[in-house]
């Protein structure tokens, strides 16, 4: 009985390497210390009116001192959005 051929296989050649891209994130520097500076604003604004029982930082605003505190808050969130 004749010998069935062997058929050899091709060696494995792994595919070229790919060069890793530059990605290049243009961070804004401005972002991150106008975002921390709206966060500590809006908490220094409200645990001060809250301190001086309302009195301060300005009284004719009354209760809506802590509107404004967390105005600043949510100022402090949106500019947090610019960040890449």
């Amino acid at each position: 009985m004749p010998k069935s051929r062997i058929r050899k296989k091709a060696d494995f050649t792994p595919p070229p390497a790919k060069q890793a891209a530059n990605i290049k994130l243009d961070s804004r520097g401005w972002v991150a210390p106008v975002m921390l500076a709206m966060f500590l604003i809006g908490l220094a604004w409200i645990v001060v009116f809250y301190v001086t029982s309302g009195s301060l930082p300005i009284d004719a605003l009354d209760n809506w001192n802590i509107v404004v505190g967390f105005g600043f808050i949510a100022a402090g969130f949106a500019v947090s959005t610019q960040w890449k």
